[in-house]
């Protein structure tokens, strides 16, 4: 975990999860996705399982991550569902899954559900879990309860947001960094459209970002200081 930083000389790429989320996404949109991913040293690429293979293939031996996204978007598929996808898309090469929640159990005070539902994900496949809780639509105790649970059921990350209802924010990240207190990581994700952004982010306390646009935020900022220069 970061303990502390200094923004003017923070390297974003080693922090982004560059996201290729679109339904429309061509195996030539993949490539390009892995071929940025290794450029400029991202952490992972993270596609729909259905590309997970491809994008193995196109990374293998590279630096960057194969991650992908489970339950996606809504969190509402069975847990028998949640956990086939999830084993199919490590079988096929991915070593991070972002799995989102089920946001019913969690506001119906179905806790063991909740907690049994992402426990087992976690232990049959022993990758990387990034349990996404979608904090736009939960109160304050909500998410408390919600980090508190799936800390517990031995995740790896907090995920703030599909992107679906709203994305990240420098409150919402300090909050779930008081609660889980460096124990483990935090993906701010949604809406991530600045270098600035993403450096607040980051100095809040978030250890990931999940972004489309990385490429973008890096280049701009590049650009900005060569012209200063």
């Amino acid at each position: 975990m970061v303990q502390s930083i200094n923004p003017k000389e923070l390297d974003i790429a080693p922090y982004i999860d560059h996201t290729l989320l679109n339904q429309t996404a061509t195996p030539e949109q993949i490539q390009q996705c892995c071929y940025e991913a290794e450029r400029y040293k991202f952490a992972s690429v993270c596609v729909f399982p259905s590309y997970v293979q491809l994008a193995k293939e196109l990374l293998q031996g590279k630096s960057p991550n194969v991650s992908t996204v489970i339950g996606f978007p809504t969190g509402a598929t069975t847990s028998k569902v949640k956990l086939y996808e999830a084993q199919e898309a490590v079988e096929n090469g991915a070593t991070e899954l972002d799995v989102v929640i089920n946001l019913s159990w969690l506001k119906t005070g179905k806790s063991d559900n909740l907690h049994r539902e992402i426990a087992e994900i976690c232990e049959e496949t022993g990758q990387t879990v990034k349990a996404i809780i979608e904090t736009t639509v939960l109160t304050e105790d909500e998410k408390r309860l919600a980090v508190e649970i799936l800390m517990d059921a031995g995740i790896a990350y907090i995920k703030t947001s599909t992107g679906w209802y709203g994305g990240a924010t420098v409150e919402d990240i300090r909050l779930i960094k008081s609660i889980t207190k460096g124990r483990i990581g935090i993906k701010a994700s949604g809406g991530i459209r600045t270098y600035e952004q993403a450096v607040d982010l980051i100095v809040a306390g978030a250890t990931r970002l999940g972004t489309s646009r990385g490429v973008e935020i890096l280049t701009t900022e590049i650009n900005k200081n060569s012209i200063k220069s």
